[in-house]
């Protein structure tokens, strides 16, 4: 799959001054456009839809509930037939749910079941609870049940309470997940059309990287990022084509990239991108219109973005928290504001247990745990390497850039992992 170029880019570019936060989740969002623009809709069954983007919007084609129905088990009266004091009424055939009930008698109560219909004439519902006796009657006896004065509507869920036909289910953009999946179900809709998932070569570098399971001679590190990243994108959705540990030579990580990318939406690579003597993807990209630059955050600073022969390209930092703090930050909000997949992370405000220092023209982004009793507990320091402590977190904790200490009890944005 091919890209245009990015206007007034034409070749390998260097940013000198750092990019905010915001800018540079601009930039991306702006990169990825064309992937959304694509033929990316595809229609499926409620039960391959789950974590899939709405393409569009739906309207509900019948009101939910469909018919007034009963709140509670009970008896269905016309409330007028009842006095302040209590009244005794005889006993109709019972209504189980999934009945269609004959029309209630003036002077009479019927059994209902929690969901069934209504009968036309009866207006509430007398829980069995509040009935004497406090427990069905068999009908055609005779009998009579005592119920106490029952206002119009008790205990009756009106048609179309929940939603009315013709009204927007769902909006477009929406995350479906099982409470949306199952709105869909109840409204009797089978399939629905969805943003197809986007896939994404990933490509960890570096001569120093061995895989897991392998001997680790010295000098050497097990790769952390290929699993880390690979496992974000797939929770949040994305195909992930993984291809192996390229060297730290630029000439075989091109040749890689080409025999790999093909049908690809994006490649994201990890490492490589600094400004040190050995940045391989900095060297591979030479010719190509990337552009490497420094984003004012902390970690996660270096950050490449472009097009790799026509498809789109971001190179994250070769530091785990830093490669995953550059995935919520800029790729995972992009594909959900463009393709409604995954959901937005949810922030929240949260109270600091401990204080913090951060540097004055970046955004610093910590790992912390939230508490039960709302505050959030900082795990580890701010260095990008703190693997154990990332794993304890449950949430990201964000300092402002400008904001330099922060006491015990101040309140910080957080969000949810």
């Amino acid at each position: 799959m091919t890209r245009s170029v990015p206007h007034g880019q034409t070749r390998h570019q260097v940013h000198h001054g750092a990019r905010s936060v915001a800018e540079h989740a601009a930039a991306v969002r702006d990169l990825l456009n064309g992937v959304a623009a694509g033929d990316r809709v595809e229609t499926l069954p409620l039960g391959k839809a789950l974590g899939r983007g709405l393409a569009s919007d739906v309207d509900a084609p019948l009101s939910l509930p469909p018919f007034p129905n009963s709140q509670m088990d009970g008896y269905a009266v016309r409330s007028g037939d009842i006095a302040d004091g209590g009244a005794q009424l005889r006993t109709m055939p019972p209504v189980p749910a999934g009945a269609s009930p004959q029309p209630l008698e003036p002077g009479t109560a019927a059994p209902i079941m929690t969901g069934a219909m209504i009968p036309a004439g009866a207006d509430a519902v007398v829980p069995i609870e509040r009935a004497v006796p406090d427990y069905f009657l068999a009908s055609g006896d005779g009998r009579t049940v005592t119920l106490p004065a029952t206002a119009q509507g008790t205990y009756v869920r009106a048609a179309g309470s929940d939603i009315a036909a013709g009204e927007e289910a769902l909006a477009a953009g929406t995350c479906l997940g099982p409470a949306q999946l199952g709105l869909l179900a109840a409204l009797g809709i089978p399939e629905v059309p969805v943003y197809r998932a986007v896939t994404v070569l990933l490509v960890t570098t570096g001569d120093e990287v061995v895989e897991p399971g392998r001997p680790l001679p010295p000098g050497k590190i097990y790769d952390s990022n290929g699993t880390l990243l690979e496992a974000a994108l797939k929770q949040a959705g994305v195909t992930v084509r993984r291809s192996g540990i390229s060297t730290d030579n630029p000439a075989e990580l091109t040749a890689l990239l080409r025999a790999r990318s093909q049908g690809a939406d994006l490649i994201v690579t990890t490492g490589g991108v600094s400004k040190g003597a050995y940045e391989v993807v900095r060297q591979a990209m030479a010719e190509q219109p990337v552009e490497f630059l420094h984003v004012a955050m902390q970690p996660g600073g270096p950050q490449g973005i472009g097009t790799f022969d026509g498809v789109p390209f971001l190179g994250f930092p070769g530091n785990p928290v830093s490669c995953l703090v550059s995935f919520e930050m800029f790729l995972r909000p992009a594909l959900s504001a463009l393709l409604g997949a995954p959901a937005a992370r949810l922030p929240l405000r949260a109270r600091l247990a401990q204080p913090l220092t951060s540097p004055a023209p970046k955004h610093q982004v910590r790992r912390g745990s939230l508490q039960p009793d709302g505050t959030v507990r900082l795990e580890g320091g701010e260095s990008s390497h703190l693997m154990h402590a990332l794993a304890g977190s449950n949430v990201l904790v964000h300092v402002p850039a400008g904001v330099t200490e922060l006491a015990a009890g101040d309140e910080v944005e957080v969000w949810m992992l």
